[in-house]
């Protein structure tokens, strides 16, 4: 399985906005988000979300549709459509205090 490509756009102290390419088949890999996060999906289609138990979800990614999840998500992301993915992650660091 091939490895999704990131581009980090911005890493400062609030933020970190990374840009996810897949090519069909190509995965995240095995990760935990430290931070809270939002997703804006720009090439949508369906992925597989892997849990760390090895169950495999379907989610269809929308263009143009975001969503939140909280820190602390465990998962590895596959493209499972036969072409390109692509979406925009941003990470919301937490500042102290």
């Amino acid at each position: 399985m091939s490895k999704a490509v990131p581009t980090v756009h911005i890493d400062n102290e609030h933020v970190r906005v990374t840009e996810w390419a897949f090519s069909p088949g190509a995965a995240t890999g095995w990760h935990r988000h430290e931070f809270d996060y939002v997703i804006t999906p720009v090439v949508g289609g369906m992925v597989e979300i892997e849990d760390n138990d090895g169950n495999r979800s379907p989610f269809e990614m929308v263009p143009g549709v975001s969503y939140f999840r909280e820190a602390g998500v465990e998962h590895d992301v596959i493209n499972s459509k036969g072409g390109e993915l692509r979406f925009v992650e941003v990470e919301l660091k937490h500042r102290p205090g």
